[in-house]
């Protein structure tokens, strides 16, 4: 079996979803993402749905897990400024564990301030709801930090946020 080294990380996201029966794939389109989300489309294995608002793909992905489905909702980081009521007042209120991928914009050479202010509000949104929250940066890690956050999830019924660092996924190159 090749390493995870040998694959880039949209793949490994996708075999460790499928190793935990995520079958739910909500998004708001991304171009970071693009490669994930273009993987969860084509794969039969997930559903995969386009939400129009972050808050929205909350509700659905609550909908998901009242209905015995498993998700997880993919996202950037100003997407994610939309969303701390409907995790406060649904996902984290009735323990519902909604799995968050976040690429990463606003740092290592962000041009857009707004980006950089959305960027830095991840973390401590997470802790002050009390959802349990990692960066992930390197391959290596990839499918061990998303399996145990997906594993925790479950068991403590609590969402989860995992941030996609621009050293793993190159985040968005402009020109100069």
């Amino acid at each position: 079996m090749p390493s995870a080294s040998d694959k880039a990380w949209p793949d490994v996201v996708l075999e460790t979803l499928k190793a935990n029966d995520v079958r739910l794939a909500v998004y708001v389109p991304d171009k970071i993402l693009i490669p994930l989300i273009d993987g969860v489309r084509a794969d039969p294995f997930f559903t995969a749905l386009c939400a129009t608002r972050e808050e929205e793909a909350v509700g659905i992905c609550a909908g998901a897990w009242m209905g015995g489905m498993r998700s997880v909702l993919m996202m950037q980081t100003s997407g994610f400024g939309n969303i701390p009521n409907a995790l406060a007042s649904l996902a984290v209120a009735y323990q519902i564990p909604i799995v968050l991928l976040i690429s990463e914009r606003g740092a290592l050479g962000e041009f857009n301030a707004g980006q950089v202010w959305s960027s830095r509000v991840v973390a401590p949104v997470c802790t002050a709801l009390g959802i349990p929250h990692h960066a992930i940066e390197r391959l290596d890690d990839v499918a061990f930090i998303l399996d145990r956050s997906i594993k925790q999830a479950v068991a403590t019924q609590s969402p989860a946020a995992l941030v996609l660092s621009p050293l793993l996924t190159g985040g968005k190159v402009f020109a100069g």
